[in-house]
């Protein structure tokens, strides 16, 4: 930015000197108007005005003693589902006059261990954490500097920490039992690293309903690991798959409905809808355009807001000293559309 057009924040005492007034004065203005008088009041409105002073809402926290800001790191705020999620954190923290803060982890834990860092120094009244790995000991330190940790999007019965999450080894299981009996013999699972507990929890309910149709899920199920979970992922590895196979896959479960997107796309510009039409398609999560695409995808569906709403009201509410965590677990749901009507 050029010199000449750079400016320094307005502080309290740069408003208190405009208007030729005590900081305190400024001060009540702010805080306790009825204090001042009029004639008073209006030279320091006209000073903030002037200056465009912002308050320090931090530092105001801080004196009152009071903090009302709440830090949610997820794995990818451009991911729809996280974004749903992230909008039922903040309906519940708006009912109860508090802010959020947002960041990505990108799978990362470095990068998850930073932003929960920088969310404490700026001051939390805690944190709602989707984990990019089993690592707690970071988080187990938060909770002993007096933060409090909700894991979000993640089922566990960890008596540390309340969590909330969805039952994804039955969302796998919904998805693998539609394909068989829609008579696929084969399943091809993109699915992402095991490190991230949904992959893994997604992996084992699609091994289990292969195996409850006493079918060899070593034979029935295979499984592609992706290193991007996207649009571009998705597409990239269908178009290996049918680079080393000569055919496109039968059937097609895809980690998340994103991947899927991906999928459509490779197989629409390969063959054109009647290619598209032919490999039956399911996704996760049942973001908003699934239903929309140019064959409307088969997902498992998620309660995305309730997820995030119910993180935040778990960590608003606290617990008792000595008290078990709580967990909330939500079922999934398949909502079948064109995209496995094979």
């Amino acid at each position: 930015m050029p010199r000449d057009v750079e400016r320094k924040r307005a502080s309290i005492s740069d408003v208190a000197r405009r208007a030729g007034v005590a900081v305190g004065t400024v001060s009540n203005v702010l805080n306790r108007p009825h204090v001042v008088t009029p004639a008073t009041r209006d030279r320091v409105l006209a000073a903030i005005e002037e200056l465009s002073f912002v308050p320090n809402g931090m530092a105001r926290q801080l004196r009152a003693g009071t903090i009302t800001t709440v830090g949610a790191v997820l794995l990818d705020i451009r991911n729809p589902f996280f974004t749903d999620v992230a909008r039922g954190i903040e309906d519940r923290l708006a009912a109860a006059d508090h802010t959020l803060m947002l960041a990505s982890s990108d799978e990362d834990l470095e990068r998850e261990r930073k932003y929960l860092r920088l969310f404490e120094e700026h001051g939390v009244v805690g944190v709602l954490v989707v984990p990019s790995a089993p690592e707690r000991e970071h988080l187990e330190a938060l909770r002993r500097r007096g933060v409090r940790v909700v894991l979000l999007d993640a089922a566990t019965d960890d008596d540390d920490f309340p969590s909330v999450g969805v039952d994804d080894a039955a969302g796998g299981a919904l998805a693998a039992r539609h394909l068989l009996d829609r008579g696929h013999a084969s399943l091809t699972f993109l699915n992402g690293p095991h490190s991230i507990r949904q992959c893994a929890e997604r992996l084992r309910g699609v091994r289990h309903a292969v195996v409850e149709a006493g079918l060899d899920p070593d034979r029935v199920v295979r499984e592609v690991r992706l290193p991007s979970l996207d649009a571009p992922g998705g597409e990239a590895a269908v178009r290996a798959l049918v680079e080393a196979d000569g055919r496109p896959p039968e059937a097609v479960f895809c980690v998340n409905d994103l991947v899927a997107v991906g999928v459509q796309r490779h197989l629409r510009r390969l063959g054109g809808t009647a290619l598209l039409r032919r490999v039956a398609i399911v996704g996760y999560d049942d973001i908003e355009i699934a239903a929309e695409l140019a064959v409307p995808l088969t997902s498992v569906r998620q309660p995305t807001h309730d997820v995030g709403w119910s993180a935040a009201d778990l960590l608003l509410r606290g617990r008792e000293p000595g008290a078990a965590a709580d967990h909330v677990v939500f079922a999934p749901e398949l909502v079948v559309r064109a995209s496995s009507e094979v």
